[in-house]
């Protein structure tokens, strides 16, 4: 039996949004908007998997990822990380994870070396052990050697999200938290980070949950993938299954974009109500 890597049980998150609209304010204070943005889902993700968690902006997807990653808490049911619970066993939970986000936060004035040998000595690494490590990731990820002893902020959008994966790679994650990394590259970057998250679960055995809008990217890496749609998960299977739950139309194969418009294309909350 495969070891369970991410173990998530009726997990449920709500969140309660001010009303921004004066119309809707009672003395002076907006009424609370209720929003279910993780809505009792269940899945388990096996050591050394791609997971991939496919749903509309505002779907759950981020939310999903911030319960794993302990920076927010569940207000119901239980989420694991190889055994360790996310409430209980927060540290143990961060020691065997790390995450990557479409925002990426520097100390722009720094170097991308600069920053992550900050980074690596918050995780107990000396700066002589990292610099050897960071150089070598970099470079794998495409970045040349000029560029490394340069400002963050002269660097363009997918530069910098190359450091930020690299930032996440340094402390040799057990799970790696994904959370639309190839937003913003280029072609050439895309292929480079997609290449990297293979060889990680290929050599590291390194477990893997990524969210993607790219739906050739999900269908190419994940070796199951789930669709989210107003909190739920509405289908998780492989690609191929997924694409099967669709007919095919004039002659021609389903796609997972198929899948996805016909599984989230009737209910959709708003981006910034959950994500």
């Amino acid at each position: 039996m495969d070891e369970i890597a991410i173990h998530v049980r009726e997990a449920y998150k709500v969140f309660h949004k001010q009303s921004l609209f004066p119309w809707n304010r009672k003395n002076g204070h907006g009424e609370k908007k209720r929003v279910v943005a993780v809505d009792s889902i269940s899945f388990d993700v096996s050591k050394g998997e791609i997971f991939g968690v496919l749903g509309p902006n505002g779907s759950g997807k981020s939310t999903l990822i911030r319960l794993i990653a302990t920076l927010l808490l569940p207000d119901s049911g239980a989420v694991t990380v190889f055994g360790h619970d996310v409430v209980h066993d927060r540290i143990a939970v961060q020691r065997l994870i790390n995450r990557v986000s479409v925002e990426a936060s520097f100390f722009k004035k720094l170097s991308p070396m600069e920053n992550l040998i900050f980074g690596a000595r918050l995780y107990g690494l000396s700066a002589q052990q990292a610099r050897v490590q960071i150089l070598e990731i970099l470079t794998r990820l495409g970045l040349e050697r000029s560029t490394i002893s340069k400002p963050v902020e002269e660097m363009s959008r997918g530069m910098q999200q190359k450091v930020a994966i690299a930032r996440a790679l340094l402390t040799r994650p057990a799970v790696l938290l994904m959370d639309e990394p190839t937003t913003g590259l280029d072609p050439r970057s895309k292929r480079e980070v997609q290449a990297l998250v293979r060889e990680l679960r290929d050599q590291d055995e390194t477990t893997i949950l990524l969210t993607t809008h790219d739906m050739v990217e999900a269908e190419m890496l994940c070796d199951r993938i789930a669709i989210m749609d107003a909190g739920k998960i509405v289908a998780l299977d492989t690609p191929e299954k997924l694409c099967a739950m669709v007919p095919s139309h004039n002659g021609r194969s389903p796609t997972l974009e198929d899948v996805f418009l016909e599984l989230t294309g009737k209910k959709l909350i708003e981006e910034d109500d959950v994500e």
